[in-house]
């Protein structure tokens, strides 16, 4: 009778020792998705702080989105190595 009361509870109970452990492995993975989205927030925090500045404003729609001056032209220049080939 002993032996079915401890299989019961650790294999075939809702709140069995199996349960517990998948949730607690599933507890380890949301504690470092948090983790990585806080570092994410750190990073895009301190870059949005940068973009306080003017200057670091318009650097940065230079270097992503190819914003020019008036009168200005803009050069791109591909390495060889960064060209993707078919």
């Amino acid at each position: 009778m002993g032996v079915g009361f401890v299989v019961w509870m650790l294999f075939l109970d809702t709140n069995s020792w199996l349960i517990h452990r998948e949730l607690n492995q599933e507890i380890k993975e949301l504690n470092a998705h948090i983790e990585q989205l806080q570092k994410e927030i750190k990073k895009d925090k301190k870059a949005i702080e940068q973009l306080q500045n003017i200057d670091s404003l318009e650097k940065f729609a230079r270097e992503n989105y190819w914003h020019k001056k008036e009168n200005e032209q803009i050069f791109l220049i591909e390495f060889k190595d960064s060209i993707k080939d078919p």
